[in-house]
């Protein structure tokens, strides 16, 4: 039985059509199978019973002669048409399945389609009346003609279909065949918009050896199908539209046509905004707040070259996600640039602004120009208020005067010296005024503090240390008499000019005394004490002077680079915007 099917098969050669069904070849060999068992046992047992063959004679259905009557003698290498002049019209459309990738780097769109393909084919027709009323079938591709339509603009794989799937034949001659490939297409990217960017890629489609005359395309819709589209994480198709051409090459003489699909397709800049452009606002942010931080505190560089070094991590870390091309600059390469430089800016200047924060009288003269411009006029624009200079003067001569007093009046003790009740002034003045009143009931304490600084801040503090010790003179002379007592001394001499002293400022008769060298000697040591308080008051108030405009210079620097930092951020969104992207 095997023998006669085999037989049978080779027959036929190439065209050989199957006149047995499925079923009924399966049961012969089954029964074959079975009898040889049954033979093999009867003749152990010594029983010899008759055998039978399979001879039912199975008929061919319609689609069986329909099939065997297509194919035998057709001749695939010729074009379907009974003229040699005649045109074979193909009509194409494409359905996307899936938008796999879109390589910026290589320039390449991978994408996963079907080709609808349809065309008439004279040869493939027949009347469904003779065949069961078979209106079609499906044929396996490699047993016909087919065009050879290929991707023009293929970057890398198969320009032509690799899996030649069945074609499905009607009986009016139509042949419709949709096979499905995957396409490495190349693209233009353009990446200038990077992240909220916009491609234009397309998808050319041909004849490769059939020009017009032989064949002509004809689209079967003017978009690309996109019912069975499996939607990208990164990219969405905006538009996809397909529009006839005719072209004529270099190479040729005759017009070859196509259908050429133009995807608009934008990319979905979630992850990128997560990733990229938050990280760098946040960098550009930190960078702004080194201008808020104190010169004092010593961590300003320390803040800058930490934000410097992070940057410089996350730049490295984004390489492989930002497109590398050199055709154009991303936008968020020119705003990491823009950062880049935002940083290593806000460095020289914390340099610049640290050294003037240092500045003293003697390393620096502040010009007046600086003076006026930087201590007068633009902390008013700026809104910057410097707290009254009268004040911080005050509590410092009090701190300053409060230690001088404790110094000198250490030596007599808490209960003050000379004339009683000296020490327990807070305020010391080596002027004679407060000598004389120092043991007087009828000025109290804290009149005397207060005459006492306000002579201090008035300037006075010059002239209470005019005096001088006495010049030597010899054992056992009469001292001399103070002024007052030598205008009473002459009769000529009227009450009134004995009664003042210098200028009409009346002397009591209080001030007629003299002063012990020990209190002499204590008087040049306050005057000492007092002008190098005096000195040093100076120098810390052109030290705060500077430090006053580093302060200026750093909120000027801190408005700018808020404002800058706006308009970088606001020039990273707006021309998407404007170009429609966002």
């Amino acid at each position: 039985m095997a023998d006669a099917l085999h037989g049978h098969i080779e027959s036929g050669g190439r065209s050989w059509v199957p006149t047995l069904t499925c079923r009924t070849v399966m049961m012969c060999v089954i029964e074959s199978d079975l009898e040889e068992e049954e033979e093999e046992e009867e003749e152990e047992e010594g029983v010899v019973i008759p055998q039978f063959a399979c001879n039912e004679e199975v008929q061919p259905h319609g689609e069986d002669k329909l099939f065997k009557k297509l194919i035998i003698g057709y001749n695939k290498w010729s074009r379907p048409v009974p003229n040699v002049s005649d045109v074979v019209i193909v009509k194409f459309g494409l359905s996307i399945a899936q938008l796999i990738d879109v390589d910026e780097k290589n320039q390449m769109m991978t994408t996963n389609v079907w080709l609808k393909q349809e065309w008439n084919d004279y040869k493939l027709s027949w009347k469904p009346s003779d065949y069961d009323n078979v209106t079609s079938i499906r044929v396996p591709s490699e047993l016909i003609w087919v065009p050879d339509i290929v991707l023009y603009n293929n970057a890398d794989g198969e320009f032509a279909v690799t899996h030649m799937t069945k074609a499905h034949l009607f009986h009016t001659g139509k042949v419709r065949w949709v096979p499905p490939a995957i396409y490495k297409s190349s693209c233009s990217i353009d990446v200038t918009f990077f992240p909220f960017d916009q491609q234009n890629c397309k998808m050319k489609f041909g004849s490769w050896t059939y020009d017009k005359a032989k064949i002509d395309l004809e689209p079967i819709e003017n978009a690309v199908d996109l019912s069975n589209y499996w939607e990208s994480g990164e990219w969405a198709i905006v538009n996809a539209v397909g529009t006839y051409n005719t072209k004529k090459y270099d190479c040729c003489h005759e017009i070859y046509p196509d259908i050429t699909y133009f995807f608009i397709i934008r990319r979905l800049p979630l992850f990128y905004t997560i990733n990229l452009i938050i990280p760098c606002l946040l960098i550009s942010c930190l960078t702004v707040l080194v201008f808020y931080l104190p010169s004092d505190c010593g961590e300003k560089i320390t803040l800058c070259i930490s934000v410097l070094l992070s940057l410089t991590v996350f730049l490295l870390l984004i390489t492989e996600i930002i497109p590398s091309t050199s055709l154009v600059i991303p936008l968020i390469g020119e705003y990491l640039l823009f950062t880049m430089i935002f940083v290593t800016l806000s460095i020289v200047i914390t340099v610049f602004v640290l050294n003037v924060h240092h500045r003293s009288p003697g390393t620096h003269k502040m010009p007046r120009w600086v003076h006026s411009v930087f201590l007068d006029l633009i902390p008013r624009w700026l809104f910057m208020r410097r707290p009254a200079p009268d004040g911080r003067r005050r509590r410092l001569l009090m701190l300053q005067h409060e230690t001088v007093t404790a110094a000198v009046l250490a030596p007599w003790g808490k209960g003050g010296g000379g004339r009683g009740g000296g020490g327990e002034a807070r305020c010391l003045s080596t002027s004679a005024t407060w000598l004389r009143e120092a043991g007087s009931m009828a000025t109290t304490k804290d009149d005397a503090e207060r005459r006492c600084y306000e002579e201090l801040e008035l300037g006075k503090l010059t002239s209470y240390f005019s005096f001088r010790p006495p010049s030597p003179r010899p054992p056992g002379s009469t001292p001399p008499l103070p002024p007052l007592q030598a205008n009473a001394a002459h009769p000529g001499s009227s009450g009134q000019e004995a009664s003042t002293v210098g200028g009409g400022v009346a002397a009591p008769a209080e001030s007629a005394f003299l002063l012990s060298p020990s209190v002499m000697r204590a008087l040049e040591g306050v005057h000492y004490i007092a002008d190098h308080l005096r000195a040093e008051d100076a120098d810390f108030s052109v030290k705060e002077d500077w430090k006053y405009v580093a302060m200026v210079i750093d909120r000027i620097f801190l408005w700018m680079f808020i404002i800058v930092c706006l308009l970088g951020t606001i020039g990273l969104f707006l021309p998407p915007w404007l170009a429609g992207m966002i």
